[in-house]
């Protein structure tokens, strides 16, 4: 299967979202010679947390990333931690982008921002399905073999600190969302109340520590073209630690819906597309691969669920607020119903898959 080595699409920066390219130019021409001149920026259109620029200049195309207006940059928006994860990792890691410049000056193009490396290649993005036939088997199964295979990345104690705190990742993962759920609350949502009550109640003390990407997902997996099972690059480590690896398994659940899910969430991931595996499956696959017997996931996976929800009503209640413009932040309320109702309906039928059936 041939196909184009950029097929992630990009559009003109939006308005509210241009800066002075006179201003970075001038920095890059201190900081970052080799880069040389800008001959183009534009924007890629998907995602609604960090923002992401394409920037050619005439030594090659690169990514900027920036935070959205209103974020809080103390926390996943911390352009100078996903930065330094990128440069720990590179010695360990192969498939990321090359870190390549950050900048903590904020008046340059109005908040902190880093560049790195483009990895070309196809990205599933569940707003731009695409158009060729794939195996969707194949690929995830290279998913969720590839999360199996970060979780066993041999970490030394300097790694370690400089990504997270792995001692007691679960209980301040726990209260920690269901704080920043109270924070960013706008609407009454029953099913995502019931959810923050139950996992308070419910969460366990972590018995393993490893690497964690915490948005592992079809959308940030960089593959092939030639041969989609190959994955290139994971993209967006803004919210990467180190903590319980089914933390992680956890939330890649929460975004695989299948084809009896809610159809608001199947933009979100092309998971519910026929010939992928269900969670059940996507389970029994990751515990194979790391030859352990299965666990339970209902804690992590209702985790997952409500972290995704809490996740979309703070960038809901950035909108609400005026900081976010993006219309389609609009329709972000709906998700977080949906995540909390669909965490009740697992608690209720006790299992994690094909809850609809």
């Amino acid at each position: 299967m041939k196909g184009p080595e950029n097929i992630d699409p990009t559009i003109p920066v939006r308005q509210e979202h241009q800066f002075d390219l006179a201003k970075l130019q001038a920095y890059l021409n201190i900081q970052s010679p080799e880069l040389g001149k800008i001959r183009e920026i534009r924007q890629y259109p998907g995602g609604f947390s960090n923002l992401t620029f394409s920037l050619r200049t005439e030594t090659g195309t690169y990514v900027l990333r920036r935070p959205p207006k209103g974020a809080n940059i103390q926390s996943a928006h911390n352009m100078e931690r996903e930065f330094r994860i990128l440069k720990t990792l590179e010695p360990h890691y192969k498939k990321i982008p090359a870190p390549v410049l950050y900048c903590d000056e904020s008046e340059i193009i109005g908040s902190p921002f880093f560049i790195m490396s483009q990895v070309p290649g196809l990205i599933l993005r569940g707003s731009n399905p695409p158009t060729q036939k794939l195996d969707w088997s194949k690929i995830a199964h290279a998913l969720i073999r590839n999360l199996a295979d970060l979780h066993q990345l041999p970490l030394e104690a300097d790694t370690i600190d400089q990504i997270g705190k792995p001692a007691g990742y679960i209980s301040r993962q726990v209260q920690g969302w269901c704080k920043r759920y109270l924070y960013a609350q706008t609407d009454t949502l029953e099913g995502m109340d019931q959810l923050s009550t139950w996992l308070l109640q419910h969460f366990i003390e972590a018995d393993e520590t490893s690497l964690i990407h915490n948005d592992y997902k079809y959308d940030n997996l960089v593959l092939d073209p030639a041969n989609p099972e190959e994955i290139r690059a994971v993209l967006d480590w803004e919210m990467a630690t180190v903590g319980h690896p089914l933390m992680d398994l956890g939330t890649t659940l929460a975004y695989w819906a299948e084809a009896e899910d809610p159809k608001m969430l199947y933009p979100y991931n092309l998971s519910w597309m026929p010939g992928n595996p269900d969670r059940g499956e996507l389970v029994r696959q990751y515990f194979e691969a790391r030859a352990m017997a299965p666990r339970n996931m209902e804690f992590f996976y209702v985790f997952g669920l409500f972290k995704v929800g809490v996740i979309a009503q703070q960038i809901y209640a950035r909108y609400k607020q005026g900081n976010a413009l993006d219309k389609r932040f609009e329709a972000l309320i709906h998700i977080v119903r949906s995540c909390g109702n669909q965490g009740v309906l697992a608690l209720e039928k006790g299992r994690i898959s094909q809850l609809y059936s």
